[in-house]
């Protein structure tokens, strides 16, 4: 990604005492839609983006951790810990945080990825101190008390219980395991139930220090906000709680990763008595800063990215074999992934991965039409911009490119790049990513003769 304008202007903090740099990164139309970014001198930075047309805001903490940075022994500690900050500051108990949003009608959550965390608040754009203020209290302030380690223990082990009831969330947690192996990436985000009982909190608390420091951390805002305002709200929040520093530090530079071992031709199948067999037919994919990123991205939504795609053509209106069945890419700093699920009476699965390996050799060989390309490119840019209609899409959009890439892309130049991939690219893209050997991961009741057959689709 690369940014619009990088003008630098040096900006004394409130008291004099340090400098903080603040850039535009791309200036909007009388306002609208401009970012900007202010680096504190502790390392911490603060993007944001102005949108004056709504009366909401949306202020989120991006923290550079995923479970990629775990340990075996460490696994779910990420997500753990996101449960965790939740828990308790030493200023507000947990239902204080939770109260001091509902009585603004206020929405807050957090995720964890491979590659990162987020924590967000989205409120009216009058409450959005308050909003910065409990979240930056949570970050910094948090006490990971043993009792609340041992409570929240048993809600993770029922959320790792409720997605293993769910074969369709659960065969893409076997499916990277199936590309990526015993490793941080092949390993659950939630952790199992195993190292999941075997974390304390101690070994929790040091991982929060280790990787919850100022250069770690990407603040990002988006709304009805003035940057201005946001950076004093926030750089007051993290002095207060002594987590900012007045000497220059620089912020962690984004992940570049170590070459992740890749398997082709594995198969893996986990028996559950289920109503529907799950299905991930797949193959190595694209690193997210893989300049070729664009035409996979057209490639993949004429695949398996709509009602008109290949694969929903072929497997569910013509044939009627299944419900749900799309294909979808995962980018991480050094590699990526590309799928093909489908959701299958169990009688019916090798006839859909025969559907699907016959749809993918066949683009490989022969590539899509010039009209499947053109109706791509059109439906992955309205869905980019309809993707970007609400402050939490875009605190996403800015937060995430700061953490990942360390620059920013504005919508008009994004819409370009996707304009401006060609037939001759999607169509070499596709020779190179679906020309590859795949690999299957399977949930479902197969019989042994069944499952003795799978290895044909990988063949």
């Amino acid at each position: 990604m690369t940014s619009r304008s990088s003008k630098v202007t040096a900006r004394p903090s409130s008291e004099a005492r340090a400098v903080a740099r603040t850039q535009t990164l791309i200036k909007g139309q009388n306002g609208i839609g401009t970012v900007r970014k202010t680096t504190l001198p502790g390392g911490l930075r603060i993007v944001t983006e102005t949108l004056p047309s709504v009366r909401s805001a949306t202020f989120g903490i991006w923290a550079h951790v995923g479970s990629r940075d775990e340990t075996r022994a460490l696994n779910g500690a990420t997500h753990y810990l996101e449960h965790l900050l939740f828990k308790g500051t030493r200023k507000r108990s947990a239902l204080d945080i939770s109260s001091a949003l509902d009585a603004v009608g206020g929405e807050m959550n957090a995720f964890t990825a491979k590659e990162y965390t987020c924590y967000y608040a989205r409120v009216l754009d009058t409450d959005l101190p308050l909003a910065i203020d409990v979240v930056c209290d949570m970050l910094t302030g948090s006490l990971i008390l043993e009792e609340d380690v041992d409570v929240e223990r048993g809600a993770i082990l029922e959320e790792i219980a409720m997605t293993e009831d769910d074969p369709g969330d659960c065969v893409h947690d076997l499916f990277a395991h199936t590309m990526f192996g015993d490793n941080a990436l092949g390993r659950p985000v939630l952790g199992t139930v195993d190292t999941v009982n075997a974390l304390t909190a101690d070994r929790i608390r040091r991982f929060y220090k280790k990787h919850y420091d100022p250069t770690h951390l990407v603040v990002a805002c988006a709304g009805n906000i003035d940057h201005n305002k946001v950076v004093r709200q926030v750089r007051a929040a993290f002095e207060k709680a002594g987590a900012l520093t007045d000497q220059d530090a620089r912020p962690i530079a984004p992940r570049d990763g170590s070459r992740t071992i890749r398997t082709s031709g594995k198969v893996e199948l986990l028996g559950r008595k289920t109503e529907q067999a799950h299905v991930v037919l797949g193959m190595p994919g694209l690193a997210r800063t893989d300049d070729r990123r664009w035409a996979m991205g057209v490639l993949n939504t004429a695949l398996g990215g709509g009602m008109s795609s290949r694969l929903f053509q072929e497997v569910r209106e013509k044939r009627g074999l299944a419900y749900s069945v799309y294909s979808y890419t995962s980018a991480f700093a050094d590699c990526g992934l590309f799928g093909v699920y489908a959701g299958c009476r169990p009688s019916q699965v090798h006839d859909v991965l025969r559907i699907c390996r016959d749809e993918l050799d066949h683009v490989a060989q022969n590539g899509l039409t010039d009209d499947e390309i053109a109706r791509a490119i059109g439906q992955l840019r309205g869905s980019t911009v309809l993707g970007l209609e609400d402050t939490g899409a875009l605190m996403n959009r800015i937060g995430k490119s700061e953490l990942c890439w360390g620059e920013q892309m504005s919508v008009d130049d994004m819409l370009a790049k996707i304009a401006a991939v060609t037939p001759d690219e999607v169509r070499s893209v596709a020779r190179d990513i679906l020309g590859q050997r795949p690999s299957l991961s399977v949930i479902g009741p197969l019989k042994d003769k069944q499952a003795s057959r799978l290895h044909d689709a990988v063949a």
